[in-house]
């Protein structure tokens, strides 16, 4: 596998905060790409434009 997709788990009918777990996402995927791993591409799949301005911010993009 050198590449895999998340979305927003639990953000929507669940209501788990969306900044917080676009944080979550982000720190544990910085923290997997450290590692020695042939995965080379992670894509975060969104729904909403706010999702996406959130995971732009934590991604600095």
């Amino acid at each position: 596998m050198k590449s895999v997709a998340f979305c927003c788990i639990s953000t929507g009918v669940f209501r788990f905060p969306n900044d917080r777990a676009a944080g979550i996402a982000v720190d544990t995927v910085r923290q997997f790409l450290k590692k020695d791993t042939p995965v080379k591409k992670v894509i975060f799949n969104v729904f909403k434009d706010s999702d996406k301005e959130i995971y732009e911010r934590l991604l600095g993009k």
